[in-house]
């Protein structure tokens, strides 16, 4: 979900500091402590750095290497700061102003449903009083600095100095010296910073599992770090610190939840389905009693004895209520995460309106009742999609956003400094999150804290690694395919009407390291042989396409030179020629090289059809045109795909941004219109698919889900990739190429 984040940008702009460069320091000769040294000879770049502060403060280089990767991927970022204010490979953390909390992702109509526009949304954020009292957080950079004895300032811009700093700090927080990386789990834990003893635990378990797995990268400075594997770690313990229940391979078991067996997770399900029957049973039993109710009063829910006013209301405690999680701290997770249960906003309030035109008398205008900001279902939902959004914004406001019905919502949270998870939404509910009405009501919205045009400044290898975790436990639970059809960033959802193209949102943007992120998924994007495709695969770490707008203040500026995950697509076979159009982003204007601009991308992990090929350039059908991006064989930007693909059969074929069923479907709810976006394709042309769709419209328009309607049609759609944005045609008007 990505507002463009001006407002953040010059905040954080004001505070970058040009990145210095200190020369690194000769890695220390072999000893007898190889333990604490790795035994490395003299080695040019980050990794001698390291080598010299684990030998100086005394901490094995295993363990150095494993926090700072987990924290920055042992890159320094040019001396920005995180979105916990933290700097440099050892993620030092130093205060940070008390507006960049407030999330600025959702500021916009995220529910997308043409049937009841969002007009209640937040335009400003919290007190001041508020942001100051969440800003509170604990800082080490500046003891640090004083562990080191260098001055706070060379923290932020100096690689060198930050990794002896936060090698001091780590040493100070070990107890017994000890040349074991085993004998670290507890100092590794308190560097996290986490208050909650289980995130902190978690995020030294997944130090250790970097350890044991070994990492290396080609860093910022151009040189490569290497982390070799230590074998010998223990694999962490469960169940979590101060938990009741035990982990399992499926989740968490809380205790009293029987041996986890198949027969009681049966007994489970079967509870659960009565749950549900006698909810709905409940609610329209309540509508028979008082059939003048408002839409959605359930007496054993009726919120309308707290005020209208009073927006920072926070949901009622989950008792199992229709579509809730069972319980506080019962959060839908892997057991290999120690998730947070925040639930999110859900209540009814009134919204003042205003009087018609020409009606005397009515100048107060007139109450309506609205509510926010999730619908929960009484039915199982079909669920397609997971929405990789970032929050432009920091952790410390997420409470305050999710915790307010008139604001919007999405299922999860995952903070960058330690990649703890918070739930907020049940996965069988729906959350405003996506802009799109369909893709909502078909999919679960994960954010991460984090900037878009920070230039993945701090998209941490720990949030990462959590995400990855979580997205893969929920596609097994919810079978969703683990491909990039159906694990889409916010920058993917199309817009649902021609009007609403141009302002669909761009996160997680260029920056995010898509075969990195499906790496850890364990299904890694790889080429296949013979393919009649392509799948967009650039190396993350070496290709740096040319990015402007990380600037607010100087928008035609190129961005510091970062790793990404996108290429550029040409009109032509040369980097000259200029980019092609968009004329659903862009009507009647070229595209631009803004971060913010996807007009003209294409992304790790996206399959398209070849146009044709000339020299080292590959052309794509992208948008209704061929697209050409610099493929050469020597080091290629896309690998060979194999999947179905569609050609029209007609003419001016139609392109949706949503998969709704044919007017004769609707019985119960009012028709949708299916209006088609701006885009035509044409025969000749080819475009690959995704899924295969049965056009459905979920009507939630009231609080009380028994009220809610599911109008199936038998309309059949292909979900194709038209651009960068995955888009919609009828199966009808195109023929299926497998």
């Amino acid at each position: 979900m990505t507002f463009h984040g001006e407002m953040f940008m010059q905040l954080w702009l004001a505070a970058v500091l040009t990145a210095g460069a200190l020369t690194a320091p000769a890695a220390p000769a072999v000893s007898g402590d190889a333990g604490l040294t790795g035994g490395l000879a003299a080695t040019p770049g980050r990794q001698a750095d390291f080598a010299a502060a684990a030998r100086d403060y005394r901490v094995p280089e295993s363990v150095l290497l494993g926090v700072s990767y987990l924290e920055s991927r042992w890159d320094a970022n040019g001396g920005l700061p995180s979105t916990s204010g933290g700097y440099g490979p050892m993620h030092l953390v130093d205060a940070f102003p008390a507006e960049a909390l407030w999330p600025g992702d959702a500021l916009g109509d995220a529910r997308g449903d043409d049937a009841r526009p969002m007009t209640h949304m937040l335009t400003a954020p919290p007190p001041a009083g508020a942001l100051r009292t969440a800003m509170r957080q604990e800082t080490t950079l500046p003891e640090a600095a004083r562990l080191a004895e260098l001055a706070p300032d060379r923290l932020r811009s100096d690689p060198a100095a930050n990794i002896r700093a936060g090698a001091a700090l780590l040493a100070s927080y070990q107890e017994h010296p000890s040349a074991d990386p085993a004998d670290w789990h507890d100092a590794i834990a308190r560097y996290s910073g986490a208050k909650d003893p289980a995130a902190a635990r978690e995020f030294a378990d997944e130090v250790f599992a970097v350890m044991r797995e070994g990492a290396e990268r080609r860093t910022d400075d151009g040189h490569v770090v290497r982390l070799d594997p230590v074998q010998t770690l223990p694999a962490p313990a469960a169940p979590w610190p101060g938990g009741t229940g035990r982990a399992t391979e499926d989740g968490w078991v809380s205790a009293g939840d029987g041996a986890g067996s198949d027969d009681q997770a049966a007994e489970d399900e079967r509870a659960a389905a009565d749950a549900r029957t006698v909810t709905a049973e409940r609610a329209e039993a309540a509508m028979q009693d008082d059939p003048d109710a408002p839409a959605g009063w359930d007496p054993e829910f009726d919120t309308d004895d707290q005020t209208d006013t009073d927006d920072q209301v926070s949901a009622p405690p989950h008792t199992g209520k229709t579509g809730q999680a069972p319980s506080s701290g019962q959060a839908e997770c892997p057991a290999t995460l120690a998730c947070e249960w925040m639930p999110a906003a859900h209540k009814r309030f009134s919204n003042k309106t205003k009087g018609s035109k020409g009606t005397k008398g009515n100048k107060a205008g007139k109450e309506a009742k609205d509510y926010g900001n999730h619908d929960r279902l009484i039915r199982a939902r079909a669920i397609d999609y997971i929405i990789i959004h970032d929050t432009e914004g920091t952790y410390q406001g997420i409470p305050s956003m999710i915790g307010n019905p008139r604001y919007v919502s999405w299922h999860y949270t995952i903070r960058s400094r330690d990649g703890h998870v918070a739930q907020h939404v049940p996965t069988r509910d729906i959350a405003w999150h996506a802009g799109n009405w369909d893709v909502n009501t078909r999919s679960i919205g994960i954010e991460h804290e984090g900037y878009l045009a920070k230039g993945g400044t701090w998209y941490t290898e720990a949030m990462y690694r959590a995400s990855a975790k979580l997205v893969k436990f929920l596609a097994a639970k919810h079978h969703i395919p683990l491909n990039r059809a159906h694990i889409l960033g916010h920058d993917n959802v199309p817009g649902t009407t021609p009007a609403t193209v141009a302002g669909m949102h761009e996160d997680p943007g260029p920056y995010w390291d898509w075969a990195h992120y499906f790496d850890l998924m364990g299904r890694p994007l790889k080429a296949v042989k013979d393919g009649d495709s392509i799948m967009i695969r650039p190396s993350y770490d070496t290709h740096r396409p040319r990015f402007t707008g990380c600037v607010s203040t100087k928008p035609s500026q190129n961005c510091p030179s970062h790793g990404a995950a996108s290429v550029w697509l040409h009109t032509a076979p040369s980097e000259s020629a200029s980019l092609v159009t968009d004329p659903g982003k862009h009507p009647g204007k070229p595209s631009t090289y803004s971060v913010y601009d996807h007009s003209a991308r294409a992304s790790t992990g996206q399959r398209y059809a070849v146009a044709a090929r000339q020299g080292d350039w590959t052309a794509i059908w992208y948008l209704g045109q061929k697209a050409w991006f610099h493929n050469p064989a020597a080091n290629p930007t896309a690998v060979a795909a194999d999947g179905p693909t569609v050609t029209p059969l007609r003419a001016h074929t139609k392109v949706y941004g949503r998969a709704y069923p044919e007017q004769s479907a609707y019985r119960s709810a009012s028709y949708q219109p299916l209006t088609p976006l701006q885009y035509k394709i044409e025969p000749g042309q080819t475009y690959t698919v995704g899924d295969t769709i049965t056009g459905s419209y979920y009507a939630a328009g009231a609080f009380n889900p028994a009220r809610h309607v599911t109008t199936t049609g038998t309309t059949s759609y292909y979900q194709i990739q038209l651009g960068h944005r995955v888009m919609f045609v009828m199966a009808k008007d195109v023929r299926l190429i497998r």
